[in-house]
C-alpha cells in the first residue's frame, strides 16, 4: 500500500538534483533516499571496512534504494531540464527588449551565470524564482502522477 506523498518533499529533492547524486523515493513510506555517486560505488563495494560509521549506517537503506524494486528514482537534472525552463520564462516576458535580452543571455557558454545576471539587473529574481518554482511543481506532479501515486 502507497502512502500519501508530500509533493513538497519531491519538489525540494528536485531543487536539490546536482550531478553526482541520485534521488530515489520509497512509495511505501514516503522517504527520499539521496544516493551519491561516492556511495553508490560504496554499497557496491560488498568489504565495506573502510566505510566511516556514519556512511556504514546509511548503507542499508542506500543498497535497498539501489536494488530493490520498491524504489522509484526521481526526475534528475537533465529530466529537469533548468535551461528549457530560463528559456519559456525568457519568451513569456511581455516587454519585447527584456524578453530578448534574456534569451540572448542563455545563449552560449555561461548562459545560467548570464541569465541569472540579467535578472538581477532586470529586477526579475522573484518572478523567476516563482516560474522556476511552478515548473518544478508541475514536473513533480507529472511524475507522481505517471507512477500513480497520492499526493498532497
Amino acid at each position: 500500500m502507497s502512502k500519501v506523498i508530500s509533493l513538497s518533499e519531491i519538489i525540494a529533492a528536485l531543487e536539490a538534483a546536482v550531478d553526482d547524486c541520485a534521488s530515489y523515493l520509497d512509495p511505501e513510506t514516503g522517504e527520499i533516499v539521496v544516493v551519491t555517486e561516492e556511495e553508490r560505488a560504496l554499497a557496491e563495494d560488498t568489504r565495506g571496512e573502510e566505510v566511516p560509521a556514519w556512511q556504514r549506517e546509511m548503507m542499508p537503506k542506500i543498497r535497498a534504494a539501489l536494488e530493490s524494486d520498491r524504489f522509484l528514482e526521481l526526475p534528475d537534472r537533465f529530466d529537469i531540464h533548468e535551461w528549457s525552463i530560463m528559456e519559456r520564462f525568457s519568451r513569456a516576458q511581455n516587454i519585447e527588449q527584456i524578453r530578448g535580452e534574456l534569451l540572448n543571455a542563455i545563449r552560449g557558454a555561461g548562459a545560467f551565470r548570464a541569465f541569472r545576471s540579467a535578472i538581477r539587473r532586470l529586477g526579475l529574481e522573484q518572478s523567476w524564482y516563482q516560474f522556476r518554482d511552478e515548473a518544478l511543481a508541475e514536473i513533480a506532479r507529472s511524475w507522481l502522477e505517471e507512477h500513480k501515486l497520492q499526493y498532497r
